[in-house]
């Protein structure tokens, strides 16, 4: 992954979930994955380096992860971007907000739905969306990469993959079995240098999740 890629992130109460802003370095164009709590600071930090946020981009429809979509569209005008089989927690979100005694703006529809949508470029990168259901019916990782470059992408994996973990199953939509094997033929085809960005907590990679992944190893051993 190039190093000259912009990246803004930033992290916010009550979730603690992370959200990401991308840019081009030669043309600033930018997408905004995740709009969540944190979403006047990432909006700042978009004024700051003046980007043009050209998509915002899901990576599924749990409240954490789109409780600032209302506010990002209104400032930056830009398509949102979903996974269908999400649709039914997205159009939920202000209820799912309820049920943690919460008051979240519901975000407004959405545009485009990843399955059907032409591949995503922000300047001179490409957003690759794969499938990573069992966390929420419509989880996707987002692979960045930049034209001409053979480095390995940039994954950002939502809260399928964390550094030492994995996402939770028990919220409605989760299946163990099916997150679990997302991780581990879908994520895991990428390369041991993949760097993991997640919904939450630090960055990872992917050989070292493959290696010391306490759950991922518990599943293999299993099977």
């Amino acid at each position: 992954m190039s190093s000259s890629l912009i990246i803004g992130t930033a992290a916010a109460g009550p979730f603690q979930k992370n959200g990401y802003v991308l840019g081009c370095e030669r043309t600033k164009e930018a997408v905004y994955i995740d709009p969540g709590d944190e979403v006047a600071q990432l909006l700042g930090f978009i004024a700051e380096q003046g980007l043009t946020v050209t998509h915002i981009l899901l990576t599924h429809a749990h409240v954490d992860h789109v409780s600032g979509v209302a506010e990002a569209k209104r400032t930056l005008h830009a398509p949102i971007c979903l996974h269908r089989a999400d649709q039914s927690l997205y159009d939920n979100a202000a209820r799912q907000g309820a049920m943690f005694g919460i008051q979240v703006e519901q975000p407004p529809p959405v545009d485009r739905y990843y399955e059907a949508a032409a591949p995503l470029t922000f300047g001179d990168y490409a957003v690759e969306v794969h499938h990573t259901p069992g966390h929420a019916p419509g989880g996707v990782c987002l692979a960045v990469s930049k034209a001409g470059e053979t480095a390995p992408p940039a994954l950002f994996a939502g809260d399928n993959l964390f550094a030492g973990s994995i996402g939770r199953t028990d919220l409605p939509g989760g299946d163990y079995e099916v997150l679990m094997k997302a991780i581990t033929e879908v994520l895991f085809a990428f390369p041991d240098e993949s760097i993991v960005y997640s919904g939450h907590g630090h960055e990872t990679t992917i050989g070292r999740e493959r290696r010391t992944n306490p759950f991922v190893l518990e599943y293999l051993a299993a099977r």
